[in-house]
């Protein structure tokens, strides 16, 4: 039998970064990290939800132990998924100088062979193996998402308050109208201003008046509807208040500024974002500002 010498390896991979996967829920934070001199073995750690404290000083464990094997001091490249926990841990991250990243989870391909359940997470190793190739500058890894500032985050809850409303006031309206089209009445209409009074006089389908219970249920609906109404109001005298501040900002750039010449653009294309007005202008404006007031009022009553 002929000696067979051991194939040699085709790609070396030499760590340049300490990398750190967070899986982050509701009761714990599971971190998987793989340093440098280890053997590009990956460990896994468990902390406390919510514990900043422990994370950095686990970091500073996992520098010092690297150190320690390599002689060397390497940084440290955290990834997490965007989700409910938002981008406050990614700006604690980067306020203290840690590259940190937030990837679109549904970005990150996955086996085709096996069956996943639609809320099953990603796991560390998986995620640590995404930020290495992403950090190599391989294509189409993944999508990283850009974390807002604080300000943009919070300019674009105006819409998401305004959306969630009115989700629930189509909800109200629909069970009014259910509870009715019960008892054979269809011309009920709960948007009405005199709602209330025509609640007074519906008969059911067989002529008789609407039942005690029924109608004691539907003013509750109502009152319940009317809150809603007035908290949209609430919230859309917000979004003016918040487009007529940022429109007189705009209306100060130089009327010749390429950027008021591509929402002319944009505008007449009518490819303009008219949600990006409420929903954190400053960002969107980079890119483009009004060309007048008038157009900007435009976009408004289409929003």
């Amino acid at each position: 039998m002929f000696k067979t010498e051991k194939a040699a390896i085709a790609i070396h991979t030499n760590l340049g970064a300490i990398f750190i996967s967070l899986e982050l829920s509701r009761s714990t934070w599971l971190i998987t990290s793989l340093s440098p001199g280890n053997g590009e073995k990956m460990s896994k750690h468990a902390l406390k939800a919510g514990d900043v404290a422990g994370l950095f000083n686990l970091l500073s464990k996992l520098r010092d132990r690297c150190r320690a094997r390599t002689g060397d001091a390497y940084p440290v490249v955290t990834i997490q998924e965007a989700g409910l926990d938002g981008f406050w841990i990614h700006r604690v991250l980067e306020k203290e100088g840690i590259e940190s990243h937030v990837v679109d989870a549904a970005s990150i391909a996955t086996s085709r062979r096996q069956r996943r359940v639609k809320t099953d997470r990603i796991d560390g190793e998986a995620l640590l193996r995404v930020l290495m190739a992403y950090k190599r500058g391989e294509p189409r890894v993944c999508s990283m998402a850009r974390a807002p500032s604080p300000d943009e985050e919070d300019r674009r809850r105006i819409g998401r308050e305004r959306k969630a409303l009115t989700a629930e006031r189509v909800s109200h309206i629909n069970r009014i109208k259910g509870l009715l089209f019960s008892q054979g009445i269809t011309n009920y209409e709960p948007m009405n201003k005199d709602r209330r009074q025509q609640l007074e006089v519906l008969q059911t389908g067989d002529g008789h008046a609407l039942p005690t219970h029924m109608k004691a249920q539907i003013a509750r609906e109502l009152d319940r509807l009317e809150l809603l109404l007035e908290q949209i109001r609430t919230v859309e005298d917000e979004r003016d208040a918040l487009i007529a501040a940022q429109t007189a900002e705009m209306n100060r750039l130089p009327a010749s500024s390429s950027t008021r010449r591509s929402f002319c653009r944009a505008n007449r294309s009518g490819s303009l974002p008219t949600s990006s007005i409420a929903l954190g202008f400053r960002s969107w404006l980079m890119a483009c500002a009004p060309i007048s007031k008038a157009s900007c009022l435009r976009v408004r009553r289409n929003f």
